[in-house]
């Protein structure tokens, strides 16, 4: 009997620099999945890889002075790179795409050729606004505050020739698509924000540049550039082998099973990337899934803002597999979730160390106390048997019901409702209150095969999560190179008998205060590291005299009370466009200052932040008497008229004194 097929892919990364944990977290969530299919027995095909083209990558190659093919070789295929990184997160991929590679190159060229030939196609001239981070073009209805709508970034204006996609003509397709197929979008919220996007009138899509010269030439008009979308969306079926020889297996595996995609992304696969395949006649993928950020300290992580967390760092300190249970467990899939180093050791401690390791420990340690290891036949059933059974059995068909979902989160959560049932279990029987007496040796027995059992379910519906766990559990359970997959949970009670044998503790438990204390150092030390070395600045030739201040003496000086202060929060005002709203705490109390920062600064680049601050400034009332600011922060004037606030790193206690 042929295996049912799967295929699921992640986005295709940008390596414009180091990836980071937020997206590790979309991989790993594609790996649990994939795994979990093999597990249940599909024939599987998961597929990742990376955008590398771009007027980004090639400003960032210029800068360094390589070429931008050196440039992304070294980010993807070099030490510590992409591939590197997923293979320390223990990602299954069966492929990995580049679009750099020779036969994704000439599939495009050959896509964009046939859409032009059929008239999906024209050429154009473009003129309009332009987000460099983002390589999105976009009108003056879509920006937001006269930002890009996606990063919330500058925009610039772009006038150029270029050739234009069809995509106004697929509008009602679409809508008919997401009427027709409830499931196409996911989650529901998203499907929503798309709907709107087209009916407030969609525009054809800009396809080629001429300005940036990296990239996949239109081989017809060699002047123009394949647009970045284009060619990165084309990657999940060029990899199956659409349109050149470099794979077969089209036919077997298209149409995906699942995009996997960040929320910022999912206009491009829901809109754009559909359009493209209604316009080649091809089947469209089946979902599309547009999960939420990962935030630090409330704001999205982001190569460009610096404020992101290395996730070798996380699997060198804490093991990959505890990285990959944080993150597929703590993050609300769809929606946005925190990353704190404090939730990370909570999970840690409260999950796998007291629940699941101490189960195992607890287990395996009376089986070798009472048994010498190996349990005996005879066995006799007793009081909360039934409870605990129920539990177990019920783990498979409820964990994949989540999993089908993508509940990832409540998937988890199934397993570990059965690993606190099996604690409580303990708890409820008393093992060791058995042992005394010779006569409940049977019954003794019976209890701590209920505990193996419960083990042996869990163990394997782990697999898929943490993949280096469920091995080590295997050895001390004694079913170490025995199948263990969903077809092998045929009922509990179903395996003959256990020979244990004690390991190392599955996940050591953390003293937390030491611990975060630890990191702080490590980050800070890290962040002065990577901190450019500034040169001394050199005294222009044409340099005009500065503007001076009457000379102060030392006492006037010394009146100003210059103090280090934590920004806790920082908010927008409403009624202002020029003023952020900040709390800061200086080391002896709560203040709130009105900054004019709020052209250059958005309120996630100062939360968390070490500033500088005048303490002893006479509070201010602004803004008609609504609010009063008790200081001011420090910052310098840059010559085009803008601020750079003056920050400490994170080792500067707040209230020290600034003299």
């Amino acid at each position: 009997m042929e295996k049912k097929t799967y295929y699921i892919t992640t986005p295709i990364y940008y390596p414009s620099d180091k990836l980071h944990i937020g997206h590790s977290y979309t991989t790993v969530a594609c790996d649990a999945l994939a795994r979990y299919k093999r597990m249940q027995g599909y024939d599987v095909l998961f597929l990742t890889g990376t955008d590398e083209h771009g007027q980004k990558i090639q400003d960032k190659a210029a800068a360094k002075g390589v070429t931008p093919k050196e440039y992304v070789d070294e980010i993807v295929e070099g030490k510590g790179g992409v591939k590197d990184l997923w293979k320390l997160m223990n990602i299954s991929n069966d492929r990995f795409i580049r679009t750099t590679d020779d036969y994704h190159v000439k599939a495009v060229q050959k896509i964009f050729k046939k859409l032009y030939e059929q008239g999906d196609i024209y050429k154009g001239c473009y003129k309009g606004h332009y987000c460099k981070p983002c390589e999105s073009f976009w009108t003056d209805s879509q920006l937001k505050d006269g930002k890009c709508p996606d990063c919330g970034g500058d925009v610039y204006e772009a006038e150029e020739e270029a050739y234009f996609f069809k995509t106004s003509k697929y509008a009602q397709r679409l809508l008919k698509l997401y009427e027709d197929v409830p499931d196409f979008i996911q989650p529901e919220s998203r499907k929503n924000e798309m709907i709107a996007f087209i009916n407030q009138g969609l525009q054809d899509t800009c396809v080629s540049r001429t300005s940036v010269k990296w990239g996949i030439p239109v081989d017809f008009d060699p002047a123009h550039t394949v647009y970045v979308w284009v060619d990165a969306l084309s990657n999940y079926i060029t990899a199956l082998g659409y349109d050149n020889d470099a794979y077969n297996d089209y036919d077997k595996y298209w149409p995906a099973d699942l995009h996997m995609v960040g929320k910022e992304i999912l206009r491009f696969h829901t809109i754009i990337w559909p359009a493209m395949l209604m316009a080649l006649d091809l089947p469209l993928p089946k979902r599309v899934f547009g999960h939420g950020w990962l935030l630090l300290d409330g704001g999205k992580m982001s190569k460009s803002k610096g404020n992101v967390v290395d996730p070798v760092i996380l699997c060198e300190r804490y093991g990959v597999d505890a990285i990959r249970y944080f993150l597929l467990r703590e993050i609300p899939f769809g929606n946005d979730g925190n990353f704190s180093n404090e939730a990370l050791i909570s999970r840690i401690n409260s999950d796998l160390a007291n629940d699941l390791g101490n189960l195992l420990s607890r287990t395996v340690s009376m089986v070798e106390k009472y048994f010498d290891g190996t349990l005996p036949e005879e066995r006799v059933s007793g009081a909360f048997d039934d409870e605990l059974k129920a539990v177990i059995e019920a783990m498979p068909a409820n964990v994949t019901a989540d999993m089908d979902e993508l509940l990832i989160p409540q998937a988890l959560a199934e397993i570990f409702k059965g690993i606190q049932r099996a604690n409580k279990y303990i708890d409820e029987t008393t093992p060791w209150v058995l042992a005394k007496d010779e006569a409940n040796k049977p019954r003794l027995a019976a209890v701590l095969y209920n505990l193996c059992e419960s083990l042996r379910y869990v163990a394997t519906l782990l697999a898929p999560f943490m993949p280096d766990t469920t091995p080590k559990m295997a050895a001390q359970l004694g079913i170490a190179g025995e199948a263990m997959s969903y077809d092998d949970l045929k009922g509990f009670g179903t395996h003959a008998a256990y020979t244990v044998q004690k390991g190392e503790a599955l996940f050591p438990r953390i003293d937390a205060a030491k611990e975060l204390e630890e990191l702080a150092k490590a980050e800070a030390a890290a962040r002065a590291k990577a901190a450019p070395k500034p040169e001394a600045p050199k005294p222009a030739e044409n340099a005009q005299p500065l503007e001076h201040r009457p000379q102060v003496t030392i006492d006037d000086f010394a009146k100003c009370e210059l103090r280090a202060a934590k920004v806790l929060t920082c908010e927008t005002i409403k009624e202002s466009r020029k003023l952020l709203k900040i709390t800061l705490f200086d080391g002896e109390r709560e203040r709130t200052v009105l900054s004019g920062i709020a052209k250059w600064y958005k309120p996630e680049d100062l939360i968390g932040r070490t500033v500088a601050i005048v303490a002893n400034l006479a509070p201010r009332p602004m803004m008609k008497g609504q609010y009063v600011s008790e200081g001011m922060i420090m910052a310098a004037n840059l010559p085009d008229g803008g601020a750079s606030v003056i920050f400490f790193p994170d080792e500067v206690q707040p209230g020290s004194l600034i003299s």
